[in-house]
């Protein structure tokens, strides 16, 4: 759905402030101590957002190593870039099925939790191998099943009760939507990537309260386009039915849950190498 995709108005601040420090950042450090070996070169992230691991990127990785931080929304990039005023990093507007970058210009593609969004993911997975130098590594992290992430699952289930004709289904349909790993390892291969390799990790989401939680949800994702649709109200409803939702299982705050993703690495296969 196209607006899956539509992160606009006060979206993407809410994001930022909400859900990355509670779902985004204990899997950004991991993803950045998956490039500990990068010392110089070129890196290139996609579906950067509000920029949670471009800042983890910035701070852990050398001088030497430059970063190119895109994202298809300019809304997301004009708040990722205001939180990161740094000549460290360059921001450009770009669709990962479509990346304006030559051949081979960068040593590693890093995406984190954004390839659940693009439409033809075989298509950005070939756009990633094009745009890798041979030997180059492909990162990128998807969510587990809903199921395996308890303030998710619980809020779905929360808001899809005052709206049972139509709930809203965006975090399960999109974000949760795309686990099975063995498929992607699939779309990978048929892109040109030779080994693969998938970490499957479980953490803990933390949060102040659980109203942090139901408004990083429910208005800070797309979530809120489906549940305003009901009409005047209707966010309200939703944010406190999945506010008192979460403090009824976990307690009013500071409230801790489950959160599991999928980690998952692709080498562009050495050419030359390949030829021999």
């Amino acid at each position: 759905m196209d607006a899956d995709r539509v992160f606009r108005g006060s979206i993407p601040a809410l994001y930022d402030q909400y859900l990355g420090p509670m779902i985004f950042s204990p899997y950004a450090d991991d993803l950045v101590a998956r490039l500990a070996e990068l010392r110089t070169g070129r890196l290139l992230e996609t579906a950067a957002g509000t920029g949670v691991v471009t800042r983890a990127l910035a701070a852990a990785l050398p001088p030497d190593v430059s970063i190119v931080a895109t994202d298809l929304n300019q809304p997301m990039l004009d708040h990722a870039s205001s939180q990161l005023p740094s000549e460290r990093v360059t921001w450009r507007q770009a669709d990962a099925q479509a990346l304006p970058f030559p051949d081979g210009m960068f040593d590693a593609v890093v995406c984190q939790f954004g390839v659940m969004f693009f439409p033809d993911r075989p298509r950005a997975f070939a756009e990633a191998f094009r745009v890798l130098r041979p030997g180059g590594r492909f990162l990128f992290s998807v969510w587990d099943r809903i199921e395996e992430n308890e303030f998710a699952d619980l809020v779905v289930r929360a808001v899809a009760a005052l709206f049972p004709r139509d709930p809203p289904m965006f975090l399960a349909r999109t974000p949760h939507g795309h686990h099975d790993a063995a498929a992607l390892e699939t779309q990978l291969r048929a892109a040109g990537f030779g080994a693969t390799g998938v970490a499957s990790l479980a953490r803990e989401s933390a949060a102040p309260s659980a109203l942090a939680v139901a408004i990083g949800f429910c208005q800070g994702t797309p979530m809120r386009n489906e549940i305003e649709a009901h009409g005047a109200g209707a966010l309200a409803a939703a944010t406190e039915a999945a506010a008192a939702a979460i403090a009824g299982r976990y307690g009013a705050g500071p409230i801790a849950g489950r959160i599991r993703a999928h980690v998952i690495t692709a080498t562009r296969r050495d050419e030359a190498r390949s030829a021999s």
